[in-house]
């Protein structure tokens, strides 16, 4: 299941090292806190309190205001360390087990931990986290207090649920992952993690399951994410560009969902997810065409329901791809295959417009693209207004002023409702880019190019591969297994088995009806 990934691979490192010559601890309190403030001394929010641990030993609290909660710092760590506990007021407290003393006796926090490197301490108080410092030892301990304000969670803003749960991702990737852990208490889920960006250190971590997803892949995402070396990864969409099979084509060789519930159930089929830390999003891999024209509501709702809501928006997604250029090669080219009476009304229509059908069609649907551009950047109170304004106003004084026929207007209507029923935005746009050269080429050639636009298309698409898996299986190769659903939803309990392009490693899912 290899794959090219045409990058060029290199060992994943932790960003560059901030403090030159530097890069252990001293044992000189005043020094290690001089080189540190010397690096982050400067910023306002950037707090350094001293205190005496158990009101003997020199100490440092270091910590940026804005990132942690300061009621932890105050309660969990200052207050037991300026104090001396009840069970320590008759010991003895060695400097070189003071440490010791600290991690295993006295702090009130389970996430406590000790390092003697001053790079580490740099990363993790840009992370939010807590250090202490000792006069006269070498190491520090640093503290998880980090707290950083985020949105509650709701429901998902790009995938509207109908059947299922109401729950979507957020910025926080912590929460995120809590998310699919509640959805899969099982020891064989792994989450791996790695940090990205030398400027961000995006944390960025894959999730599969252990026993299920293919070793293949697993390593194949992970070597893909370590190859990528850029200051800033600020969303999904960045890793997307880095780690995709082909980057030029309009398809989309990776999912994007904002839905846990999706992404568990694809985790549980043999993918992995990857998740970046500040986007509410993850993306899936890999991926195969059929997945982009698929709902979770499929699978919520009984097999009849899915299949027939299925079935519409598969022919919903062919019209949205070739009605205006069917249109324009029967006009332009073939009218004598149109009814009579039809042929006659489109052509007392388009009496009065200037230019052929090929041109007109081009200019409402550019004149579409661009109304849907600017009404998704407008605010949603003004967007809706546009809309409307555009469709009713602007449309019915182009028909009056002779630039467009009400024929043509009713037919890219008709094509970009037909684009709204593509559950998937990135596969809705490769097909709205695709109508145009298809367009070209049906009133250059007629239906000729109409089918000359189909079969490259389709052939571009039994080329394409996400992660070494075939972007047309489970048609291409042909798996009949796999067919149950593809154009129709089978029924859950005849559907025994993991797809078998993914290749994972177990492919029972439930134990009846299957035969091996």
């Amino acid at each position: 299941m290899k794959a090219k990934t045409g990058l060029k691979k290199r060992p994943f490192t932790i960003p560059d090292h901030i403090l030159e010559g530097e890069s252990k601890i001293s044992a000189s309190l005043k020094e290690t806190e001089s080189l540190i403030t010397k690096v982050l001394g400067e910023n306002d929010d950037f707090h350094v309190k001293h205190f005496k641990i158990f009101g003997q030993n020199n100490a440092t609290i270091l910590y940026f205001s804005n990132l942690v909660n300061q009621d932890h710092v105050n309660k969990d760590i200052l207050r037991p360390l300026m104090y001396v506990p009840e069970h320590l007021l008759t010991r003895e407290k060695p400097i070189n087990k003071l440490i010791d003393i600290i991690m295993t006796e006295t702090l009130y926090h389970g996430q406590a931990k000790v390092t003697d490197s001053l790079d580490k301490l740099i990363e993790v108080l840009l992370r939010g986290e807590t250090v202490i410092l000792v006069d006269g030892v070498i190491e520090a301990i640093h503290i998880t207090t980090r707290e950083v304000e985020h949105r509650s969670v709701g429901q998902p803003e790009t995938e509207q649920v109908i059947l299922g749960p109401r729950e979507g991702f957020i910025e926080s990737i912590d929460t995120n992952i809590a998310m699919l852990r509640y959805r899969l208490p099982t020891s064989d889920f792994q989450v791996r993690t790695m940090k990205i960006g030398r400027l961000t250190k995006s944390t960025v971590c894959y999730c599969y399951i252990k026993g299920v997803a293919n070793e293949t892949v697993i390593t194949e995402v992970e070597e893909r994410l370590s190859a990528i070396d850029i200051d800033a990864i600020m969303d999904v969409g960045y890793l997307e560009q880095f780690i995709e099979d082909n980057h030029f084509t309009p398809f989309p060789q990776i999912q994007t969902t904002e839905r846990p519930d999706k992404t568990v159930a694809n985790i549980a089929e043999g993918r992995v997810a990857i998740l970046v830390d500040g986007s509410p999003f993850a993306l899936l891999v890999p991926v195969v065409f059929n997945q982009f024209y698929q709902t979770a509501e499929d699978y919520s709702s009984r097999f009849l329901m899915g299949t027939f809501a299925r079935v519409a928006r598969m022919l919903a997604l062919v019209f949205s791809l070739v009605f205006p250029s069917l249109y324009v090669s029967l006009i332009a080219f073939n009218p004598e295959l149109l009814p009579t009476e039809f042929a006659v009304a489109v052509a007392g229509g388009r009496a009065g417009v200037p230019y052929p059908a090929v041109v007109e069609v081009l200019i409402i649907e550019i004149s579409m693209e661009i109304l849907r551009e600017a009404t998704v950047r407008l605010p949603r109170q003004v967007g809706g207004a546009l809309s409307i304004v555009g469709v009713l106003v602007v449309g019915q004084a182009a028909v009056e002023a002779g630039l467009a026929s009400p024929i043509t207007v009713v037919v890219i209507a008709l094509t970009t409702i037909g684009s709204f029923a593509t559950p998937a935005y990135t596969a809705a746009f490769a097909l709205r880019m695709l109508r145009f050269p298809i367009m070209i080429l049906a009133g250059i050639f007629g239906l000729y190019g109409v089918m000359i636009g189909i079969i490259l298309t389709f052939n571009h698409l039994l080329n394409l591969k996400s992660f070494g898996v075939p972007y047309m299986a489970p048609v291409s190769p042909g798996n009949a297994e796999g067919m149950k659903d593809v154009v129709s939803r089978s029924p859950l309990w005849s559907m025994s088995k993991r797809p078998s392009f993914l290749q994972t490693a177990n492919r029972k899912r439930q134990q009846q009806n299957d035969n091996e």
